[in-house]
């Protein structure tokens, strides 16, 4: 099968350099074109590199795939988590430029694409409308430079700008249904954001109002078997089983848990839960995602693969 060249906008920042390191051997796309500010254009990519993985040195713009947060909550944009909404995908044709063969598709802010991942199974066996999520966010989610370290050191910083908002907002339009356009959903996401001193991965404390009271064991049974249309479909960049449960007491930890997913190219695509427990008809749980991976680049590639399959880049 041929590979369809691809851009990178931002290739120097954060998430551009994972974008690059998910595309540079992927079996459906070839980077074709890279971009940056006008202040590094010219530049060696190399000069900026600062992810673990090597820089393939041929590495060097329209069908968009965007991380960034300007189009997600407009009527005609898909939102998209594949696992969740694939359906909504569907919203591209109606796009003033669909016709000449050019659309954007966007993935969510990075907080939330982890916790929709564990929702979505949820919402299927559950009636709930109120979800509590306390979110510990690292650093990478900043951006780089990022905050400044006299600001975190030996600190946390309890507030981040709009990040509440957009947790609340986005959720209603990933968990919405599709009927010929979305439906929002009722759920309503309330968010307290801090930023910690953790270089990648989101951690989150979960607590969701349930009617009756439910066994963890069930729960945590739903969650492990949930599979996706991603997972259906057999994407490159989809992760085996997209939630993942742990049974000790003291996981999700960043530092252990942030690359979860299998199999290898799918690392960092998985979500992972733990300590999952239900008192006085409330579900509480811990949840940890890569926000520069599943909450970020990776989750852009995940939906350019989705959109390929659904025939959008024929």
């Amino acid at each position: 099968m041929s590979r369809l060249p691809v851009a990178v906008v931002g290739a120097t920042g954060a998430i551009g350099q994972r974008f690059i390191s998910l595309l540079q051997d992927h079996p459906m796309f070839e980077l074709a074109v890279l971009t940056a500010s006008e202040r590094k254009v010219g530049g060696r990519l190399s000069d900026f590199w600062r992810l673990e993985g090597a820089l393939d040195p041929d590495i060097g713009g329209i069908r968009v795939f965007s991380n960034a947060s300007s189009h997600r909550m407009e009527a005609d944009v898909p939102l998209l988590v594949p696992e969740v909404n694939a359906e909504h995908i569907a919203l591209v044709e109606r796009q003033p430029t669909f016709e000449r063969g050019g659309f954007i598709v966007t993935n969510p802010n990075c907080s939330v694409t982890g916790l929709v991942l564990a929702l979505k199974p949820l919402v299927d066996a559950f009636d709930f409308d109120r979800v509590h999520v306390a979110t510990y966010q690292a650093l990478s989610g900043a951006g780089y430079p990022g905050v400044p370290s006299l600001d975190i050191e030996g600190n946390v910083l309890p507030f981040i700008d709009q990040e509440e908002e957009k947790m609340r907002r986005e959720a209603k339009k990933l968990l919405g249904r599709w009927s010929g356009g979305i439906v929002p959903s009722e759920i309503e996401v309330w968010a307290n954001c801090a930023r910690v001193s953790v270089r990648d991965g989101h951690l989150e404390a979960v607590s969701i109002p349930l009617p009756e009271d439910t066994d963890p064991d069930e729960v945590a049974s739903i969650l492990s078997s949930f599979r996706g249309e991603a997972q259906r479909l057999g994407l490159p960049t989809a992760p085996e089983r997209p939630v993942l449960v742990r049974p000790e007491a003291n996981r999700p930890q960043p530092i252990l848990d942030r690359m979860a997913g299998e199999p290898e190219r799918a690392r960092g695509m998985a979500a992972t839960v733990g300590r999952i427990r239900v008192t006085d008809r409330v579900l509480r749980f811990f949840l940890l995602s890569h926000n520069t991976i599943r909450g970020g680049a990776g989750g852009s590639v995940l939906n350019a693969e989705l959109a390929h399959r659904r025939g959008y880049l024929g």
